[in-house]
């Protein structure tokens, strides 16, 4: 905020400022304006009340200021008083009615400003005239955490007086004490425990009063806290003590008292960590680390990533703590989970200090870390020369290679400390270990040499150097790439560049940035004889990997270097041009570089397609315009769909490039162009919903009415996604609603069938004003109504019976409300009943199928009970099999209907159908067990259980061919007769194909109840295969049915 100059003010601001009364009421009396505003709102009362003087308050007021005006942070002259604690100024504000309630931007009311000033005779002032003292600002807190954060007992006093809520917390569930003992306010703290605060209490994340006066260094008030018995070790969400976080901010008074009170010293947090690992990486640390120490804390404790104190001491550089680790037994050479240990560590972060420590001490620089990777690695990776030449000089080279170390010594890739260097980019580290011997032309597990890192790295020096050493400049990697393809594709301006893979394996510390004078590599790669015509295994040379990286200046250089033969290489196996990448991705620079140089614009990739189709699927218009002013054509189809740049354009919604595309006058242009599926642009635009596509391609004359091989015109499109925008203006534009598909289907019926509300409400339109309903049936007599039902879009029925034409059942007679029940879609069925009437419930279909049979029939008990709570009959017929309601459902074993049906709905269960089978007949036909014993539940009549069918079957012969113990027995006690012989001559008591089944139907026949024996696998069914029983079999006689073809059918 600007400091502004009273001298600059209105005469009335300097007045007030000046603290002149007279002036200011000889200013008011000359009609100086009492309420104007500064740059922020501000107005002279705000001011007057800022200086807290009364009478010009006063003076203000009774000349027409507004008491309560807001400047740009909705602070009131009263908020002003009370934070510059001015008791009379506040009484003359709450004399004229000043709101009491009013919030600032913060939502902080005078009561806040006053507990945070600790204006308690304001306070005193404003409380009576508050309905609540409670009121939290935006951020959760009240008065009273704002008087605890002050420190101000009195002003905390007279808000518990007045019945402030001690445990309100704020929106991170911080209470008052949290912040007074955050604080250090010892006397707050003891008159809030006083007044019942909890002294355990806990935030979000768990912090309780004594974390934050640990954390603070607050050891009064710890000390205070301990002598109330609080939990010393009570860990918050991540699992850390208050020992832990006084570590972590090296609050070594607090970690006296803490560990005096009985703090665990090594505990650990969710990540493993103990209050040993913070202090050692603490700024401030060393002295708690001492404490520690001293209380018996593990000094080689690893965390869940295995990390020791010492690792943590190396990470961040902390010498004295890793000194004093070093000389109370830390393990030198402890390993991470990733294989490194503190060597490792401090050679990444370049801690040469701590390096030589470590080495004094007996550290293993030969050691392997992640990757397999000695510290001298990662040392020369982030490019700290000091350290790679103190791990290099902490004993003779005889020493190294006797521990195991030489320097060209590979990691778990095969990359030496100097692919590392070469990577890194530091030429001093890099010089050092040539200097020494390290081999240049080494291969990784890629077989990429140092030159290759260096290039992909855009590390001009490291590249000279090498190369200067004898480094093979046209040596190849395994993917066929020279160090020149690394550097065609590497990024001049520091973002990630060609592949990850490089960089990713070798990770570099962020403030090792990227050389910016990356030409200058390929510049010397070429100049000493780097062959731009070399191409990797995929066919790419350098000029590829420049195009598809929108290399401009590299690309320039390899042109001037090879010309446009390579261009026009017919030798080459790219699956792709440069032409084509640059286009691809957006580079219009490259692109310019490479069209100056080609005379085909219209180059084809192996799927035909041109640079335009390309630049056109990603919507780069830059390079549609630049390829159409060199003469790409727009028509060019590619070979699989057979599309052009059109057809791609519309189809991914890019209208700028379509817009260039369509108003090319230098060619022709066909905006009604089909592809291999009949397919126009405009068709293509509509599917996806590219609305400004649409307007696009219509103002050029595309045709609304062509349509493809299925016979659908934009129009079916639009009405299937639903596009509403797109839908209009093809109706704007004379699309017809009544042309169908070849299966007869409108853009009426899609729209229904998707469930297109807008879209189908827009054609319905359409259609009342063509007065036209020739499109209302498809191919198989289904109107867009029946679809929508079947679908269960309730919105669209409703808007379909709306219509005039839709409220009489034409079309197909497996009517509308046939398709709602049969899909279990309630809703619409109800809305038909009631929008058409309750005799559609009866009505029937081509086999004399009603709805009650379909919903039976898919065991939508909802329906069903719907149908027949509308009269809907119960025991009609169908008129193909003759078969009821119940008997569909029996039939296919639908449980929940056969039971609606036989008690609800009081189903006929005598009746027959063609064949003179029964529900009864068809349930047990089947094998549905359930479903018969509920109708058998319901029947008492003896008749009725020994019925025939046309094969002379009882309900008993099919029961027992099924297998259906339980309806079997339930069928002989009702009465059925084991006598009863069908039209093959079969008793029912020979048709059971079980023993148990056989043991049931025997025991029936004894005058006693039966012994049911135990049955053992051993006891096989017998066979009697060939006999023919006439007569029922005596008591102990197997009884075994003959087994036939027919009998199995």
């Amino acid at each position: 905020m600007a400091v502004l100059k009273i001298q600059d003010q209105p005469s009335l601001l300097r007045a007030i400022f000046n603290v002149d009364p007279d002036e200011v009421r000889a200013l008011i009396f000359k009609k100086e304006d009492v309420n104007i505003q500064d740059n922020e709102k501000r107005t002279p009362l705000h001011a007057a009340a800022y200086l807290g003087d009364a009478e010009i308050i006063e003076l203000l007021i009774l000349s027409g200021a507004r008491v309560n005006a807001k400047d740009n942070k909705w602070l009131t002259p009263l908020h002003r008083a009370v934070a510059s604690c001015s008791e009379d100024a506040v009484a003359v504000l709450l004399k004229h009615s000043a709101d009491v309630n009013a919030r600032d931007k913060n939502w902080q009311t005078p009561l806040h400003v006053a507990a945070s000033n600790k204006a308690v005779r304001c306070a005193e002032a404003l409380v009576p005239l508050l309905s609540n003292v409670n009121v939290s600002d935006r951020a959760g807190r009240t008065a009273l955490h704002h008087a605890a954060f002050s420190g101000h007992v009195e002003m905390v006093k007279l808000l518990l007086s007045r019945g402030a809520n001690i445990n309100a917390f704020d929106k991170k569930d911080r209470r008052a004490i949290h912040w007074a003992a955050y604080m250090g306010h010892l006397e707050v703290v003891k008159l809030l425990v006083a007044s019942g605060a909890e002294v355990d209490c806990k935030d979000k994340k768990a912090y309780t009063p004594l974390h934050a006066a640990a954390s603070s260094g607050m050891s009064s008030t710890v000390h205070y806290l301990l002598s109330l018995g609080v939990n010393v070790n009570e860990a918050n969400a991540y699992g850390n003590t208050p020992l832990h976080l006084a570590c972590y901010n090296g609050q070594d008074v607090v970690v006296g008292e803490l560990i005096k009170a009985g703090a665990s010293v090594n505990q650990v947090n969710e990540r493993g960590f103990s209050a040993l690992h913070f202090a050692s990486s603490s700024r401030q640390g060393a002295l708690c680390q001492e404490l520690l120490l001293a209380h018996g804390a593990h000094i080689n404790l690893q965390s869940k990533d295995g990390k020791t104190p010492l690792h943590m001491a190396a990470t961040h550089g902390r010498f004295s703590c890793s000194q004093a680790l070093i000389q109370n037994g830390a393990e030198i050479d402890c390993e991470d989970k990733s294989r490194n240990t503190a060597l490792h560590i401090a050679a990444r972060y370049g801690h040469e200090l701590i390096i030589t420590a470590l080495i004094k001490h007996g550290a293993n620089t030969a050691k392997r870390g992640i990757h397999g990777m000695f510290p001298l690695h990662l040392a020369a990776l982030s490019g700290f020369s000091d350290c790679c030449r103190k791990l290099l000089s902490s004993g003779t080279l005889i020493l190294h290679i006797c521990a195991g170390f030489v320097i060209d010594t590979p990691d778990d890739f095969g990359r030496t400390c100097l692919h590392a260097a070469a990577a890194g980019g530091n030429l001093e580290c890099l010089n050092l270990l040539l200097n020494i011997g390290a081999d240049f032309n080494r291969k990784d597990n890629f077989g990429r040499a140092p030159l290759h890192y260096a290039s992909a790295n855009c590390n001009y020096q490291c590249v000279f150097a090498l190369v200067g050493s004898g480094a093979s400049i046209n040596e190849l990697d395994k993917r066929g790439c020279s160090p020149l393809h690394y550097a065609a594709a590497a990024d001049t301006d520091g973002k990630e560049s060609l592949m990850p893979s490089l960089k990713c394996l070798f990770k570099r510390d962020k403030r090792n940035t990227l050389s910016l004078v990356f030409p200058r590599c390929v510049e010397y790669l070429l100049r000493n004889d780097a062959d731009p015509g070399v191409r990797d295994k995929q066919g790419y040379s350098a000029v590829h990997y420049a195009s598809a990286y929108g290399r401009t200046l590299c690309l320039e250089l390899l042109m001037e270097t090879s010309g446009t033969d390579m261009l026009s290489d017919s030798e080459s196996h790219a699956p792709i041009s440069p032409l084509h990448l640059a286009a691809y991705h957006g580079h219009c620079g490259a692109l310019e570089v490479l069209l100056s140089s080609l005379l085909d614009v219209d180059v084809r990739s192996p799927e035909g397609c041109t640079p335009l189709i390309l630049a056109c699927s990603r919507g780069h218009q830059e390079c549609v315009s630049l390829l159409l002013h060199h003469g790409a054509s727009p028509m060019t189809r590619d070979y699989i769909h057979k599309q052009t740049a059109i057809h791609t354009a519309a189809m991914n919604g890019h209208p700028e490039c379509l817009r260039l595309l369509l108003n090319n006058n230098d060619q022709h242009v066909d905006v009604d162009a089909q592809d291999s599926n009949g397919q126009t642009p405009l068709m293509l635009a509509v599917l996806s919903g590219h609305t400004d596509c649409v307007y696009s391609l219509l103002s050029q004359g595309a045709s609304v009415e062509n349509q493809d091989r299925w016979g659908r015109t934009a129009l079916h499109r639009g009405a299937v996604t639903g596009q509403e925008e797109c839908v209009e203006a093809l109706l704007q534009r004379g699309a017809s609603v009544s042309v169908k598909d070849i299966r007869g289907r409108s853009p009426l019926h899609l729209a229904s069938a998707s469930g297109r509300v807008g879209a189908l409400g827009a054609l319905l339109q359409a259609t009342s004003t063509s007065h036209s309903h020739t499109h209302l049936t498809d191919s198989k007599g289904y109107t867009p109504l029946h679809w929508a039902c079947y679908n269960g879009y309730d919105a669209c029925v409703e808007v379909l019976l709306d219509q005039e034409v839709f409220r009489k059942i034409t079309g197909n007679s497996f009517s509308p409300l046939h398709c709602a029940v049969i899909n279990d879609n309630e809703g619409v069925a109800e809305m038909l009943i009631d929008s058409l009437g309750a005799n559609i419930v009866n009505a029937t279909d081509s086999k004399g199928r009603t709805p009650l049979h379909a919903a039976a029939f898919s065991d939508h008990v909802e329906c069903v009970s719907l149908l027949l709570s509308h009269g809907a009959q119960a025991n009609v017929v169908d008129t193909h099999m003759h078969r009821t309601p119940l008997m569909m459902a029996a039939l296919n074993g639908q449980t929940n209907a056969v039971e609606v049906m036989v008690s609800g709905a009081k189903a006929d269960l005598a009746l027959q159908d063609a064949d003179r089978n029964t529900a009864l007949h068809l349930a047990c036909s089947k094998g549905h067990e359930t479903s018969a014993l509920l109708i058998l539940e319901k029947i008492s009549d003896r008749n009725l259980i020994n019925c025939t069918n046309a094969a002379l079957q009882t309900p008993l012969h099919v029961a027992a061919r099924k297998g259906l113990t339980v309806v079997v027995q339930e069928l002989l006690v009702k009465g059925a007769s084991v006598l009863a012989v069908d039209e093959n001559g079969q008793l029912s008591s020979h048709c059971t194909l079980t023993y148990s089944s056989g043991v049931i139907l025997m025991c029936t026949m004894n005058p006693f109840p039966p012994f049911i024996p135990r049955l053992y696998s051993s006891f096989g069914l017998c066979s009697q295969s060939g006999c023919s029983l006439t007569t029922p079999p005596t008591a102990g006689q197997n009884a075994c049915c003959p087994l036939s073809p027919e009998m199995m059918k």
